[in-house]
């Protein structure tokens, strides 16, 4: 398995979401690349899988399934991988418009710890694009564009970043260090869908996060917990 170059979050490390959903489909044994990647332990159908990664994913790098863990070529953990205790909360939805207007004031435009983050990255060339505006009640929301080649992995990323900015800001980078997510059902390629995030807990350098993600009519199509670690000042 190789998380490629285009799937970036901060420069030459895998977007957390993109990633996390990879090692959980190759534990499980399914396949990890196609529009349809089944089974709970990829964190579709009725299952929720939680991924926590213990280092930054290297990308163009062969990685192996080791039991519950995803290796390195020397053999160090990049990330483990197993059932989740409990689903995650789902965050509520928003109108498509709110998204948008929330979204054309999103504050990575002007200040972006990676620009080049394949989720939300405004300077990533063929990114997602999905740009969270904060929302008068400290929610986030935006509008998601579902691309051609749509798939499991594709709902993991975009429930990645949308929680993250309820906690990023100018001078505050965070990164992902553990997800659980659960998709139900993929969007079609085309639709105009909708992702809203919502902060829990802050503690120390930890914040817990949540994230949801609706398709044009409303119905949910997958919702994520997580928690994002900032790094250290300068």
């Amino acid at each position: 398995m190789i998380i490629e170059r285009r799937y970036v979050g901060p420069p030459d490390s895998g977007n957390g979401g993109w990633s996390a959903a990879r090692f959980a489909a190759a534990v499980g044994g399914e396949p990890v690349d196609g529009e349809a990647i089944g089974g709970d332990a990829a964190g579709s159908g009725g299952g929720a899988v939680e991924v926590t990664l213990r280092r930054p994913v290297p990308v163009e790098t062969p990685l192996t399934a080791v039991g519950g863990e995803i290796h390195d070529p020397a053999g160090l953990v990049v990330a483990e991988v197993r059932p989740a205790v409990e689903p995650p909360p789902v965050v509520e939805p928003v109108d498509p418009a709110v998204a948008r207007a929330a979204s054309a004031a999103y504050p990575g435009l002007l200040h972006h710890p990676f620009p080049g983050c394949y989720v939300c990255g405004p300077a990533h060339p063929d990114g997602l694009r999905i740009y969270p505006g904060r929302l008068p009640d400290g929610r986030t929301a935006a509008p998601f564009l579902v691309p051609a080649d749509v798939s499991v992995a594709t709902v993991w990323a975009a429930l990645d970043c949308p929680g993250g900015w309820t906690v990023l800001g100018p001078g505050r980078p965070y990164v992902l260090g553990r997800i659980t997510a659960r998709v139900t059902a993929l969007p079609r390629p085309g639709d105009e869908c909708v992702v809203t995030g919502r902060a829990g807990d802050v503690a120390g350098r930890k914040a817990q996060v949540y994230s949801s993600l609706y398709g044009p009519t409303g119905t949910l199509l997958g919702h994520a917990r997580a928690t994002w670690i900032a790094l250290p000042a300068g």
